[in-house]
């Protein structure tokens, strides 16, 4: 039974639960697909953390908001890109950790990376909440959800409230989110980083591909499985990446492998690859098999340097996860955080209050420049707030353009989906 099955299963253990008890406990609703379980306890620690530096969070976030901003173009892009790259390989993946879907061009192991997915929600609504709280903006209700198998969590800011603050402090907590997750990418990015130089040292030395996992329906299913160590194709020597690769794309569509592992010798027939037609594939992910040097584990044992590589792993899902997601998240479609980020935009309208602190913000910063050179910014800048001002859109027509972009990409999105990832579920069930 592949891992996609124990999430369902797991759903319906859940699902059935929560109808039992949503009587008895109000803090937890079902509404179809969709479970939720509301919590007040985390309130306390995400007042504590936004009143502890207000003013480092806004900076934060004034610099984020134009990043923000960068990073929304640069998906919107990418995904009318897709659709041309979707006949070559998909470019779409499903992240549910230890499911391995057949063309997918992401797998995330299951112990790792349900810790690194946690992290995602966590600072994402995290990330929310406390802006929020830092723009004096209350919280109803704090909590986590799960829609079919997929889980996620939601921070709900009072509406009433959100709707009497200004535009910029609407963007702070609307962009918070996926920032957050930016945020940490960067910091687990350089971690590992560091990890990986020591690791890169003559700590290891390679014996062969270790696989990690063996695709369903592929060539290998039910021949090959994971933690078996690759030690030659074909005769051929294999011990580490570069040899292995080298060997493989010699392979030709249809033909019958040998593959020597640890624990014997296996024939396996190639088919064509899901994400290269052109390609062989035999269906596992592999990663180099490292073993302690016999320095280092005479000086440090093996568990130390077990722990560095696991160290590693965590933080390298933690930087993928977050900027995939965070990233994933300012498309500029509702209900993403990105359709909310344009639906303000569209809808923003030039007060004088507004443009007088626009004004003093923009003389702060050119300050330390000539005089003649700050007029003439200034008078730039205040040509395009007319301009802004002039064309100002109504409500009629702001609605249609969010809406408009929204069911584009939900389109996109969907072919995508269809495309690359319904084929592959579909040979798993």
């Amino acid at each position: 039974m592949n891992a996609l099955w124990y999430y369902a299963i797991g759903f319906v253990v859940v699902w059935v639960l929560a109808v039992l008890l949503k009587g008895k406990y109000t803090n937890i609703s079902v509404q179809g697909i969709v479970i939720m379980l509301k919590t007040e306890k985390l309130h306390n620690i995400i007042d504590k953390i936004a009143k502890k530096l207000p003013k480092f969070w806004k900076a934060y976030m004034n610099i984020g908001i134009p990043i923000g901003f960068f990073f929304m173009g640069l998906m919107f892009v990418a995904m009318i890109w897709s659709l041309q790259l979707m006949f070559e390989m998909p470019t779409v993946s499903l992240i549910l950790p230890g499911v391995d879907i057949p063309g997918s061009p992401l797998y995330i192991p299951f112990g790792t990376g349900l810790l690194a997915l946690a992290t995602v929600l966590i600072i994402h609504e995290g990330g929310h909440g406390v802006l929020a709280r830092v723009e004096e903006v209350a919280i109803d209700s704090v909590g986590l959800l799960l829609m079919l198998i997929i889980p996620g969590a939601f921070v709900e800011p009072n509406e009433d409230e959100l709707k009497k603050i200004n535009a910029i402090s609407k963007l702070r907590i609307y962009f918070a989110g996926p920032m957050f997750n930016m945020g940490l990418a960067a910091i687990a990015l350089v971690v590992m980083m560091c990890i990986g130089g020591f690791i890169a040292s003559d700590v290891y030395t390679s014996d062969g591909m270790e696989i990690t996992s063996v695709v369903p329906s592929s060539p290998s299913d039910g021949v090959l499985s994971n933690g078996m160590i690759i030690q030659g194709v074909n005769n051929q020597s294999v011990t580490d990446y570069s040899s292995y690769v080298k060997i493989m794309d010699t392979t030709q569509i249809g033909d019958n492998i040998s593959i020597t592992t640890d624990r014997g010798t296996y024939n396996i027939i190639s088919t064509s690859n899901p994400n290269n037609a052109s390609m062989s594939y035999i269906g596992v992910r592999s990663q180099e098999h490292k073993i302690v040097s016999p320095e280092v584990e005479s000086k440090y044992g093996t568990f130390i340097p077990w722990l560095i590589t696991q160290l590693r792993e965590f933080f390298y899902l933690v930087f993928l996860l977050n900027f995939s997601v965070g990233t994933f998240n300012l498309l500029p479609m509702k209900p993403l955080d990105g359709g909310l980020i344009l639906e303000e935009i569209v809808n923003y309208r030039i007060k004088d209050e507004r443009r007088k602190d626009f004004n003093k913000t923009l003389n702060w910063w050119t300050r330390p420049l000539p005089g003649n050179i700050r007029c003439w910014i200034s008078r730039r800048f205040n040509n395009l707030l007319d301009f802004l001002h002039k064309h100002e859109l109504n409500e009629t027509t702001a609605k249609f353009i969010v809406n408009s972009f929204s069911y584009f990409l939900i389109m996109i999105l969907l072919i995508l989906i269809l495309y690359g990832m319904v084929p592959g579920i579909l040979k798993m069930i």
